[in-house]
Formats: structure tokens, sequence, C-alpha cells
């Protein structure tokens, strides 16, 4: 698969190196989806909103979404907000490039049939080991515990 076949998708006029993301999109298409393609769609709050409100019934906005497709060699579609993102980026200290791969990965993991909100830590073991494999800050999951209690000596 040639980086210009990965589906990267921008309803969005906001610039990012999509390059460089669509290079992305392909390693975990490869790594993470063992082959099966995952297309991404990159868009503001007011579409990941609708998207939510129609797919989900939660009527917010969210960073990611996630679709799992139901066979035919692929592994679904992923939905972020690029407004999300920047925001996120920005609380987190780290460039906007580096929030889209970690709500990639999150969501890849997601299609992978990963789910952190019923395992018991396999999805927050598995994106951590991804995220030092990647190069990338710190994951959604991680920024949801709760920091460990140090030992009172």
């Amino acid at each position: 698969m040639s980086p210009d076949d990965i589906p990267l998708l921008f309803h969005t006029s906001r610039r990012v190196r999509r390059e460089e993301l669509r290079d992305f999109l392909g390693d975990l298409t490869r790594r993470v989806a063992r082959g099966r393609t995952i297309a991404c769609l990159i868009a503001d709050d007011a579409e990941i909103r609708r998207l939510n409100r129609q797919y989900r019934g939660k009527n917010h906005s969210t960073d990611v979404l996630s679709f799992p497709a139901a066979g035919n060699g692929q592994a679904g579609d992923i939905a972020i907000s690029i407004d999300r993102a920047r925001a996120q980026a920005a609380e987190r200290g780290h460039t906007l490039a580096d929030e889209l791969r970690v709500l990639m990965l999150h969501g890849a993991l997601h299609l992978a049939g990963m789910d952190h909100e019923t395992d018991s830590g396999e999805m927050a073991r598995a994106e951590l080991r991804w995220r030092k494999r990647l190069g990338l800050p710190g994951g959604l999951i991680e920024r949801t515990q709760p920091k460990p209690v140090k030992a009172l000596r």
C-alpha cells in the first residue's frame, strides 16, 4: 500500500502536515491493525459532535471516535476533532501533530478490539507499549487515571 492509498480525510481548513500523518496512519495500519485498513477523518468539533450524536446518541463533541468495520479487510474508521487536539496539545505542551498521532493510536487500538472502559487494563498497557515504540507523549488513558500515591516515610 503506497502512502497515497492511506485514507486520511480533512473536513477542516486548518493546516497540518498531511504527509506525516498519512505515513503514521499507514504505520498504524501495518503494525496495530495488522494490515487491515484504517480510514481517518480530521474534522472540527461541530462535525465530531454530529457524528457522536448520530452514532452514539451523545450530544457533545469528543476528541476521537472509532467505528469498527464489519470485515472486508478493513479495521474501521477514526474521526478526530482538530479543535480538541489543538487544545489538548497546548495543555500537554506538545505539538498538534503529536496529539493527532496520540488520538490516532488510541482510535486504532479500539479498532483492534480493545476497550479501556470494560477491560482490566489491557488497553492501557497496550497504549503505553505502542506510545513508547512510536515515540509519542502521554496517552489518553494515562491522562484519565489517578496519579499513584507515593508512600510517606
